[in-house]
């Protein structure tokens, strides 16, 4: 059955229904180990049942403290690494420069940290697994990229350009047999990964099956509150749900997705390039994100985070694109408190992308070779 825990108290025993993660196994794991922690500190917060409803200051400073220590050590670590194979050649000052770009992106932080979630370890899998890719260690970008997709299954939103790219690679060998060797390394990468994230629920089929029915609960709905997608949009006009079965719209919004991709993908399979790469996975994860089903907005998330990796490329296009997908979450944020944060983390970010695109060493970005 579901691993269920939490904060909030739950193991095995507990009601699922009132904490049950949503997730993939990583995320279980990860709630586990917080919960061993927090156990550690103060028993009260995680006492099975009676913990429900639980708060103090204490306990909220400690919530917090666990998504900082996870920015620290993946996804600070991840863009650092990104900015130093990217820059390499160029000066520590350049580097800083975009560093601070990256990790000043206001989305992130105030979905992490203002409204409490962990996106920044799936994010800084993926680009642990981006990094990588550049480097062409192929197989271990396959197993960062798995792992993002075990804790977060929304990091299906990158799933294609990785495989058509690491198909491209496959493809590209010398003989036939370097290229099945690849494609099988590769491959055995990626099951073995799986296997290993999933092993605790394989014991039986209906424990796998329970863990893949809360991965994609199809009865959620269309989308998720005022989520910047076409569906949305459409939804102002005509109310989809009422003129089609929801069977039918998920396989509309599938057919849909995978259409608005197709074209980004066969040019990376034709004729890859690390640039491409980088380009399609904004395409893809700017498909999924606006025709999918059961689209959050803080989906808009992950092709924000593949924009700020070309924010060295075209420093105005992509920073306008990071503060109008912040602008697309505002009526989340103002839920949550923090419209304050939001306007001033947006300003801060535009006087930063300002003085990026004043830059005289933007013209020199535009040349990296690491990229072409």
């Amino acid at each position: 059955m579901w691993l269920c825990v939490s904060f909030k108290g739950g193991n095995s025993r507990g009601d699922s229904m009132y904490w049950g993660l949503d997730y993939p196994p990583l995320t279980a794991y990860h709630s586990k180990l917080c919960g061993i922690v927090a156990n550690l500190m103060n028993p009260d917060w995680v006492a099975l049942n009676t913990s429900r409803g639980y708060e103090s200051y204490n306990h909220k400073l400690f919530m917090r403290a666990t998504v900082l220590v996870a920015d620290i050590f993946i996804y600070i670590v991840a863009v650092i690494a990104f900015v130093g194979i990217t820059l390499k050649k160029y000066s520590s000052y350049e580097q800083v420069l975009l560093t601070t770009m990256l990790l000043s992106y206001p989305g992130l932080i105030l979905i992490d940290h203002g409204h409490f979630q962990y996106n920044c370890i799936s994010l800084g899998f993926t680009l642990f697994s981006t990094v990588f890719m550049m480097r062409q260690y192929h197989c271990i970008s396959s197993m960062f990229f798995v792992l993002a997709l075990n804790y977060k299954q929304m990091e299906l939103y990158h799933s294609f350009p990785f495989f058509f790219y690491l198909l491209s690679v496959s493809w590209k060998q010398k003989t036939w047999l370097q290229s099945v060797v690849k494609l099988g390394g590769i491959g055995s990468t990626v099951i073995a990964t799986f296997i290993i994230s999933w092993l605790p629920f394989l014991k039986s089929l209906e424990s796998a099956q329970l863990v893949v029915q809360r991965l994609f609960p199809f009865n959620r709905g269309l989308f998720e509150d005022k989520v910047a997608n076409v569906w949305c949009a459409v939804s102002v006009v005509v109310k989809i749900k009422n003129l089609i079965s929801q069977p039918q719209m998920v396989q509309l919004c599938l057919l849909s997705t995978v259409v608005a991709c197709l074209p980004s993908c066969f040019d990376l399979l034709r004729n890859g390039t690390r640039k491409k790469f980088l380009y399609s996975m904004i395409n893809c994860s700017l498909a999924f994100f606006l025709f999918s089903y059961q689209v959050h907005e803080k989906s808009i998330l992950i092709p924000a985070t593949s924009v700020c990796l070309i924010l060295w490329m075209n420093p105005m296009a992509a920073s306008w694109f990071l503060v109008i997908s912040t602008f697309s979450m505002y009526p989340l944020l103002v839920r949550d408190g923090q419209s304050t944060s939001y306007f001033s983390l947006v300003i801060l970010y535009v006087m930063l992308a300002s003085f990026l695109c004043k830059s005289q060493s933007y013209s020199r970005w535009t040349k990296l070779v690491v990229c072409s």
